[in-house]
């Protein structure tokens, strides 16, 4: 049955891998049972450093990586992304990739076995192992519910696991809380790029949540496997602990939002739990040419945009503020590296000109981002660039967007001092070497948030140390246990879970986690444009001179395709291939 644990294993060596999409790449190196290799610990702390590799990728060009996540209501790519799968692939790395990934964790732990090295050394490499089998089944298991749980490697094809069935995806997410518990007691310190018990809570309270919430709203119509409110409880309350332990740390939130997403350097940021380093001119990605570069964005929603308060604490709906998302003509000026209007000899400033020297134009959103959720003006670039009226960051290519709105959170002028650097480092492909977060304060002061409103009983002192300190950051009042109610609200659940659910839309934004918070608040449906159809819908260009982009009402909508939902989308399909090989141990998810 399963072929992909027959897999070689990945390099022992920690590649400068860069912005290519590893799903489908096999593994080349293989491994023999050589007891020298695993008496030697240089030699197994090497073979950790793959692990590392593999599954800290940072700043990709992968679904789910920072930015590319346009499956969602947040952001949409100018082909209109539909469902990962439409139809059962023959093999995928989405599921391969993973089981290889546990295939070579299993490999270390049956070794350390009979590995020589000392005691406490053991107790180190199993707990890394044990932390990366937790994280690849979790991945697993978010995407294809029932999967085998195997804690050895299989060595050969007649072995009976090989055709055996999958396991209850309930029982190997308990394998998974194991795993987890032990890294943390087992893995030991270490600093903000590498293997600490830091990193193993902070996987600990998100992984913990997803299964709280989850089990608390899956139907068995859906998923499967009706709620489950003992099961929620339990995983909600290990997301409590394991969050508070980490806020009990000394991390706290840096004075600005955005500030982890285009840093030179975040080994010293207060905010930061684990990032992933990238060197200049040695280790690049590409995030940020892509939000800034001459290829089309994968822009931001109007459903995004209007999901962001205003500065009197409520929303859209409710607000007595300026309500306004119609941009204001302004002239297109010279940008220069330090951000500011270049200005001519004499002083004034310096405006674009287009082939036959007429004055050009751009359209900003400053003034109805100056009402709004401070984020949302570090999120979204104030100039909106759109087919027909580009613009460019500094010495940049002129970007569009698919929306019309274009994010701006990844990037800095930092990487450059002179515009021949600018265009290498901000719009090469690559080239990029700002540091990429992993894990943050932020994300884990959320999931504390929200596992207290999901488990009830929380207080206001729970928002304040939580929720409310990036309220704050944003601008906003401090949210309260008992908000104002939403009209937008129709999904059934609190004000406060509501309130605090749009928190974490606003604050994580493109880091690629709203399409699996929809599928774990069993809420995938939004992704529907038959029922949202603001979810293609960009800009305001009702104003626009000469508008090329067709409109709705006045509202960008340059996508002509449609996303239908369908309640199989809660699970990928299983490969056919691995159904073949199975001999009828694997069975097809449900709809596919």
């Amino acid at each position: 049955m399963k072929k992909t644990y027959l897999l070689g294993l990945a390099g022992l060596a920690l590649l400068f891998v860069s912005c290519n999409d590893m799903l489908d790449i096999t593994p080349r190196d293989k491994f023999t049972d050589d007891p020298a290799f695993w008496n030697n610990e240089n030699m197994v702390q090497n073979y950790t450093n793959g692990m590392y590799t593999n599954n800290f990728s940072g700043y990709g060009t992968g679904i789910d990586d920072p930015y590319f996540s346009a499956l969602s209501d947040d952001q949409a790519d100018p082909d209109f992304r539909n469902w990962t799968f439409t139809t059962a692939p023959g093999s995928t790395g989405y599921w391969s990739t993973p089981y290889s990934e546990i295939r070579r964790c299993n490999y270390l732990l049956d070794n350390m076995v009979s590995s020589t090295i000392s005691d406490a050394s053991k107790a180190k490499y199993s707990a890394i192992a044990r932390l990366m089998r937790a994280y690849n089944y979790y991945l697993l298991v978010k995407r294809y519910g029932d999967v085998q749980w195997l804690d050895h490697v299989i060595m050969s094809t007649e072995d009976e696991l090989v055709s055996g069935p999958r396991d209850d995806r309930d029982y190997v997410m308990d394998k998974v809380l194991e795993d987890l518990d032990y890294a943390i007691a087992n893995i030991g310190s270490g600093n903000k790029a590498t293997w600490s018990t830091d990193l193993a809570l902070a996987m600990k309270s998100d992984i913990c949540l997803y299964e709280g919430t989850y089990c608390k709203y899956r139907t068995a119509a859906d998923n499967g496997k009706g709620p489950d409110a003992s099961r929620a409880q339990k995983y909600l309350n290990e997301c409590v602990k394991a969050s508070e332990a980490i806020m009990g740390k000394g991390y706290s939130l840096t004075a600005n939002y955005g500030d982890i997403y285009n840093s030179l350097d975040l080994s010293g940021n207060s905010e930061i739990i684990f990032y992933r380093k990238y060197v200049k001119d040695m280790l690049g990605h590409s995030t940020v040419d892509y939000t800034s570069g001459s290829t089309a964005q994968d822009g931001i929603t109007k459903d995004a945009i209007d999901a962001f308060l205003f500065l009197d604490g409520k929303p859209l709906a409710t607000t007595s503020l300026n309500k306004s998302d119609v941009p204001e003509k302004v002239p297109y000026y010279m940008i220069g590296l330090d951000g500011n209007i270049v200005k001519t000899p004499d002083g004034r400033d310096s405006v674009r000109v287009d082939s036959k020297g007429k004055p050009m134009w751009v359209y900003s959103m400053e003034e109805p981002f100056s009402v709004r959720d401070k984020r949302l003006s570090k999120v979204v670039d104030k100039f909106l660039a759109f087919k027909g009226y580009g613009h460019a960051r500094t010495w940049l290519a002129e970007m569009t967007s698919s929306t019309g709105y274009t994010i701006g959170k990844y990037y800095t002028t930092a990487m450059g001092t002179t515009p021949q650097e600018q265009l290498t480092y901000c719009n090469e492909i690559g080239k990029g070497y700002t540091d990429c977060p992993i894990y943050y304060l932020s994300r884990v002061l959320l999931n504390y948030a929200e596992a207290k409103a999901e488990l009830g009983g929380c207080t206001q002192a729970d928002l304040n140390k939580s929720v409310n300190l990036l309220q704050n950051r944003a601008g906003l009042p401090n949210m309260t246990i008992n908000p104002e109610a939403d009209p937008v609200n129709n999904v059934g659940v609190s004000n406060l879970i509501w309130e605090i659910r749009r928190a974490r839309r606003c604050e994580l934004m493109t880091d690629g986690f709203r399409y699996w918070d929809l599928v774990r608040w069993h809420m995938l449906d939004k992704l529907d444009t038959n029922k949202y159809p603001d979810i293609k819908k960009g800009a305001n260009l009702s104003n626009v001179d000469n508008c090329e982009v067709d409109l709705n009402g006045g509202y960008a909508i340059p996508f002509t395709a449609t996303r239908t939902y369908d309640k199989k989308y809660y699970f990928y399909p299983i490969p056919t291939s691995q159904i073949n090989a199975s001999n009828g141990g694997t069975t097809q998810n449900p709809g596919w």
